[in-house]
C-alpha cells in the first residue's frame, strides 16, 4: 500500500478546500492519504504536542509527500515537514499553481525547490506525474 502525506497551509476555508482537492486526486490513484486538518483531533491548547506527534507519524510512514506551495510564501508548518521528510529521504513532490514568482530564478525558496523531487504547476500535472511515479514503484 502506498501512503501519502498531504502538506499546505489550513488556515482558511479556501485552503482547507484547496488541499482537500489535492488529497481526492492523491486518493483516486489508489495512495492512502494523511491530511492534518483531516486526521488529527480540532486543535486546542492541550494537545499541540499530540497533533505534531501524528503529524511526524504520518510523514514517517508515508512513500510520498505532495505539499502545496502556492502563496507569497510557503507556509513554515509546510516548509518543517518539507525538510523533515527530505532528511528522510522520502520522495517530494511540490504543487505551486501561483503565477507569482517569488524569485527570478527559483519558483519557491531555493531550499525548497532543490527539496523536491518534481514541482508540478497545475492539479493535472500533479495527477499525471503521480501516475508515472506509482508505475516506477510497482516495477522497482
Amino acid at each position: 500500500m502506498t501512503r501519502a502525506y498531504i502538506a499546505g497551509p489550513l488556515f482558511d476555508e479556501g485552503e482547507r478546500w484547496f488541499i482537500e482537492q489535492v488529497e481526492s486526486v492523491v486518493a483516486e490513484l489508489g495512495i492512502t492519504t494523511f491530511l492534518p486538518h483531516r486526521d488529527n483531533p480540532p486543535k486546542d491548547e492541550h494537545n499541540i504536542a499530540e497533533i505534531f506527534a501524528n503529524d511526524r507519524r504520518g510523514i514517517d510512514e508515508c512513500d510520498v509527500v505532495v505539499a502545496n506551495l502556492n502563496g507569497i510564501t510557503t507556509d513554515d508548518g509546510t516548509a518543517w515537514e518539507l525538510g523533515y521528510a527530505f532528511a528522510e529521504g522520502k520522495y517530494i513532490v511540490g504543487l505551486h499553481t501561483d503565477w507569482r514568482s517569488r524569485f527570478q530564478h527559483e519558483t519557491v525558496n531555493l531550499m525548497l525547490q532543490c527539496s523536491m523531487n518534481h514541482m508540478a504547476r497545475s492539479v493535472s500535472e500533479l495527477r499525471e506525474h503521480l501516475q508515472e511515479w506509482l508505475i516506477t514503484q510497482r516495477t522497482s
